[in-house]
């Protein structure tokens, strides 16, 4: 590091509005840029996992040593515990969990959502941009498709990625059914705008809390179907199989009442989200309290296979100060809209809508060579510089981002007259557990959809397409998973795969104290209880 970049008053200081801001000029390719300074890159951002169905492939270290970790169940808690059965068990409340329960319901299913928090409790909530769907005359599915596989360096599943963006136009017609408001021009056409990494303007959006517009219609429909029955405040902490091998249920466990729970189920999907409240490599998260990677740790040991394990998105525009709002997400769509981002010299150093990979990769370069703004924790970052934008565009803060005024006034900023502190935000699990186009991952009866899954994003998503895919595979998991016809013979619940995965460790040689899944991060003080 050339040196300690600008303490953050004298950078105050220095801050000036100039209108136009030059981009610094660059030859450096992205790949160069991304290889020097992105946290997946790092030669010690990844280890070989020893044990389960990934074994000898790379992984990051803390999530291996999660996937690697020892269960707290054991036969005693299955023999104590109540009893229950449904038809499909969903796994997880936000939009993929939601849509899931709400297709099988359709389906003639009986359906229980099993969520950590309170229903709805999601990373779906925070989504800020939008959804992607090619709806407007000028952009082609086509488009749609190859863009996303660029954006994840062509490391995204082609068949799994053309069916989400084939199903974007019926997604939103879907959402607008069950009740969602969309913004629409004076005309009532629905607003669109671009996301970096893409040619098009493709996003559609509700203010700048789509994500939270999704998930109260969804909530509300899923509170008001006869069919579904949700258990809050009981995180699933073991996946529970038959005879055959097959995933037949899980165990909860109920933080109200301390009590265990068996549900036996005739299928089962995992839609618990990802987990930025592991904080790896010690970067803040934009991820809501419960994102703890819990789903990857009970399909691992029940063997399902896993993909991507050594990369993750840190989005570019996480608040970096003040310390208690540290991580906070500022939507992309303030870039959309033409906030530029500026170093301590008051430079513009990269393109603001490039992939969102390469714009992380870019701020943490100008941290590291001493262009960035200093706080006195050492973190430091660049401007989000939204004064110019207002003086661009008068009003256009108040009118298309309500949700960000009412964060920068819990910060104690005026956007109109100070530029925003941002720093990148561990924002997104681009791997997850592998699944086929009907959700099916490599264990009969478990289905996945939403952050948990993998293969849709490659190695980088762009923005829009989280929201898109939890809707796309969340109702196709629910299809699948109301049809789905298990064995007759499969009635008894066991442990048997959780037993052969610690005859594996202790043939390893593996020595951790640590044991999953981790349910809620350690600043919590979360301690489970005994029955």
């Amino acid at each position: 590091m050339a040196n300690d970049g600008t303490p953050l008053d004298k950078a105050r200081q220095a801050y000036r509005i100039e209108l136009p801001r030059p981009q610094r000029p660059s030859v450096e390719d992205p790949q160069a840029l991304l290889h020097a300074y992105h946290p997946d890159y790092a030669s010690d951002s990844r280890v070989t996992l020893k044990v389960g169905v990934n074994r000898n492939d790379p992984c990051h270290p803390q999530l291996a040593a999660l996937l690697q970790s020892d269960s707290s169940s054991n036969d005693q808690l299955l023999a104590n515990a109540n009893h229950i059965e449904t038809d499909v068990l969903v796994i997880g409340s936000g939009g993929a969990g939601c849509a899931a329960a709400l297709i099988a319901a359709e389906n003639s299913a009986e359906v229980l959502i099993a969520t950590k928090t309170r229903l709805g409790d999601s990373n779906t909530v925070m989504a800020e941009g939008g959804i992607q769907a090619s709806i407007n005359p000028n952009d082609t599915p086509q488009a749609h498709f190859e863009e996303t596989l660029q954006a994840g360096h062509h490391a995204g599943n082609k068949r799994l990625v053309e069916q989400m963006v084939l199903d974007g136009p019926d997604v939103i017609r879907w959402l607008i059914q069950q009740g969602m408001q969309f913004d629409v021009d004076q005309q009532g056409n629905l607003c669109t705008r671009r996301a970096g990494g893409t040619s098009a303007d493709r996003v559609l959006y509700y203010r700048d809390y789509t994500g939270l517009e999704m998930m109260r219609v969804l909530r509300e429909a899923v509170r008001n179907h006869p069919h579904i029955n949700t258990a809050d405040n009981s995180p699933a902490v073991e996946l529970l199989s038959n005879e055959a091998g097959h995933c037949g249920g899980a165990l909860l466990y109920s933080i109200d009442r301390q009590q265990y729970t068996v549900v036996k189920a005739k299928s089962v999907v995992l839609a618990s989200g990802g987990l930025g409240r592991m904080h790896l490599n010690g970067f803040p998260t934009s991820n809501h309290v419960g994102a703890t990677g819990d789903g990857l740790v009970l399909a691992y040991r029940l063997g399902a296979k896993l993909q991507t394990l050594d990369s993750f998105q840190y989005h570019p525009t996480g608040l970096a100060w003040p310390q208690t709002l540290a991580g906070t997400l500022i939507t992309e769509g303030i870039r959309s809209a033409g906030a530029q981002l500026v170093n301590s010299r008051g430079e513009r150093f990269i393109d603001e809508l490039a992939p969102r990979d390469v714009v992380s990769a870019a701020i943490i370069r100008e941290c590291s060579e001493g262009r960035g703004i200093r706080l006195a924790s050492g973190r430091q970052g660049v401007w989000l510089d939204t004064p110019a934008l207002e003086q661009q565009q008068p009003g256009m803060l108040a009118q298309r981002f309500p949700k960000f005024l009412n964060l920068c006034d819990k910060a104690g900023i005026n956007p109109h007259h100070a530029p925003l502190l941002i720093c990148p935000t561990l924002h997104y699990q681009n791997g997850g557990v592998v699944i086929n186009e009907h959700c099916e991952t490599t264990i009969p009866g478990l289905y996945c959809a939403g952050e948990v899954s993998g293969g849709i994003h490659g190695k980088n998503r762009i923005m829009g397409n989280a929201l898109l895919e939890i809707i796309s595979f969340g109702r196709r998991a629910g299809a699948a998973a109301a049809a789905s016809h298990p064995l007759p013979h499969s009635r008894e619940l066991t442990l048997a795969h959780l037993k052969r995965f610690r005859r594996e460790i202790a043939n390893s040689g593996l020595a951790s104290d640590q044991s999953g899944p981790l349910l809620f991060p350690h600043y919590a003080n979360f301690t489970r209880g005994a029955m």
